[in-house]
C-alpha cells in the first residue's frame, strides 16, 4: 500500500500502520518472525481451560396465551461474562460502531474485551462506552502484543479489504483465533496465505458471511434442498445501492480490490452457493462503469453474471453502485411454485415472499418469521466453534472459493466469453459445522 494512499483515507491509523510496515515488508511477516511468534504466543497463550460451553438452561415460565396460539419464545439463556469469548475489534469503521458493538448485547456467548485502532481518541470513547479496560486499547504498531493478553480469544478483523490479510496472520502469529469481514480479501492467493497462517498456528479461520446464519435464508435454503417445490430451476438476484463519497476507500482499489462485485455483488454469489448446496461449473458476465463519473475511475460500477451448477439452475445476477438501493432474490422451482425474499440482504428488516398453487389456485404469501441479530449470530456461531474445538461453518475454504468465482467473473468480461471453472460434485464442500439451529 502507498503512503499518500493511507495518508488520504486512513489518517492516523495509516500513520500508525506504515510504523508497522517499515519493520515488517509489505505488511506480511517473515518465516522466521512468525515461526518465533507463534512458539511465543503458545508458550504464553495456552489453549483454554475451562471454557466448554455449559448446560444454559432457559428460566421457565408459564405461558400467558391460550394454547390456540402461536408459541411464545423462551427467554435467552446466555453464559456469564466470565465464560463468554473475548474478542478484539480491529478496526472502528461504520460496520463495527453501527452494528458489530451492539451485536454483542444480543450476543449468548461473546463479549468485547479489546479494541484496535489508529485513532486513540475515538478507541478511549468506545471503551468507556462498552465497558472495555483502557489496557486492552491497541494501535496497528502494536498489535501484535495482543499475545500477552489472555482476555482476547479472537480477533475480529472489519478493515479494508487489503488489510485483511496482514491482520489475519498477525492474529494468527498471536495466538488468536480470527473472525474476517467480507469479502475474505482481494485475490485467491491471499486467501490461500491466509488460511495457511491459521493452520500453521492452530488458530480458527472464519468469514463473516452473516446470511449463511440469519434464519430467513437458512429456511429458504431448506425450502430449496428439501425440493418443497420441485427443483430450482433459475434463481434471480440483485445486489444494489446508490453509492455516494467518491474519497471513500471502498472507491480505490488498492483497498478495496474491486467496486460493487466484491462488496455488494459478492452477496449474491455467496447466498446462491449456499442456497443450493453446490458450485457452479461455468460463469459469465459483463461489466459496465458511467463514463467520467468520478466514483468509477478505478472500480467497477456494475457487473451482470451468470452461474451454471451441476444440477442444472441458472443463476442470473446483478450488482451496481450506481442505481436505487434493491437487495433481492427469487427462486423459480418447477413445481407450482417460486420463493424468496425482498429484501434479502440488509441487516435487518428481511421479509420472505411465496407463490404456489393450491387447488388449482395461485396463492401469494409474505410469511413472518423472528428476526435475529445477524452479527450475534455470527458473533455466536464463531464462539462456539471455539469452544468445542469445531471448524465454523463459513471458514477460510468458503471464502477462498468466492475469491475463485469473483476472479473468473473478472476474466469472463474481459474476455467477453463463458469462464468454465473447476468441477466439484458434492455438497456445501467448504462449509463446516453447521450452527446450532440446523435441523
Amino acid at each position: 500500500m502507498n503512503r499518500q494512499l493511507f495518508d488520504n483515507f486512513l489518517g492516523a491509523e495509516a500513520q500508525d500502520r506504515r510504523r508497522f510496515l517499515a519493520m515488517a515488508g509489505r505488511g506480511l511477516l517473515s518465516a522466521s518472525i512468525l515461526g518465533s511468534v507463534i512458539g511465543d504466543a503458545h508458550a504464553g497463550n495456552p489453549p483454554q481451560a475451562n471454557r466448554a460451553l455449559a448446560d444454559t438452561v432457559p428460566v421457565a415460565l408459564k405461558p400467558l396465551d391460550d394454547p390456540s396460539e402461536k408459541a411464545a419464545g423462551k427467554p435467552p439463556a446466555p453464559l456469564g461474562p466470565e465464560k463468554r469469548i473475548g474478542f478484539a475489534l480491529v478496526g472502528l469503521g461504520h460496520l463495527t460502531l453501527e452494528q458489530i458493538m451492539p451485536a454483542f448485547g444480543a450476543s449468548m456467548l461473546a463479549k468485547p474485551v479489546a479494541l484496535v485502532s489508529g485513532d486513540p481518541a475515538k478507541a478511549k470513547r468506545v471503551a468507556q462506552q462498552y465497558g472495555i479496560a483502557e489496557k486492552n486499547l491497541y494501535n496497528y504498531q502494536n498489535f501484535d502484543e495482543i499475545r500477552n493478553n489472555p482476555e482476547i480469544d479472537a480477533v475480529y478483523i472489519v478493515l479494508p479489504n487489503s488489510m485483511h490479510e496482514e491482520f489475519t496472520v498477525r492474529a494468527a502469529a498471536a495466538g488468536k483465533h480470527v473472525l474476517c469481514e467480507k469479502p475474505m480479501t482481494t485475490s485467491p492467493a491471499s486467501a490461500q496465505r491466509m488460511i495457511d497462517a491459521c493452520k500453521k498456528a492452530g488458530r480458527k479461520l472464519m468469514v463473516a458471511y452473516r446470511i449463511q446464519y440469519e434464519p430467513h435464508h437458512r429456511l429458504l435454503r431448506k425450502w430449496t434442498q428439501e425440493e418443497r417445490y420441485g427443483k430450482v430451476r433459475v434463481i434471480e438476484m440483485f445486489n444494489a445501492q446508490h453509492i455516494g463519497d467518491p474519497t471513500q476507500w471502498r472507491l480505490k482499489k488498492a483497498l478495496a480490490g474491486g467496486g460493487s462485485l466484491p462488496d455488494i455483488g459478492l452477496y449474491c454469489l455467496n447466498t446462491a452457493r449456499f442456497l443450493l448446496g453446490e458450485e457452479p461449473e461455468w460463469v459469465s458476465a459483463n461489466i459496465f462503469s458511467t463514463p467520467n463519473d468520478p466514483r468509477f475511475k478505478e472500480v467497477e460500477e456494475t457487473v451482470l453474471f451468470q452461474m451454471g451448477f451441476p444440477s442444472g439452475a441458472i443463476v442470473n445476477a446483478g450488482t451496481s453502485y450506481g442505481v436505487h438501493e434493491s437487495r433481492r432474490y427469487r427462486c423459480m422451482a418447477d413445481k407450482g411454485g417460486w420463493y424468496g425474499m425482498d429484501p434479502a440482504f440488509p441487516y435487518k428488516g428481511l421479509q420472505i415472499e411465496l407463490s404456489e398453487v393450491r387447488d388449482g389456485k395461485e396463492w401469494k404469501d409474505k410469511p413472518v418469521i423472528e428476526e435475529k441479530n445477524q452479527f450475534a449470530l455470527e458473533l455466536d456461531h464463531m464462539a462456539q466453534c471455539i469452544m468445542d474445538n469445531k471448524q465454523p461453518f463459513t471458514p477460510g475454504e468458503e471464502g477462498l472459493q468466492d475469491q475463485k468465482l469473483m476472479e473468473a467473473i473478472y476474466q469472463s468480461a474481459r474476455e467477453k466469453r463463458v469462464i468454465n471453472v473447476q468441477k466439484l460434485s458434492g455438497r456445501d464442500l467448504f462449509r463446516g459445522t453447521p450452527p446450532k439451529d440446523e435441523s
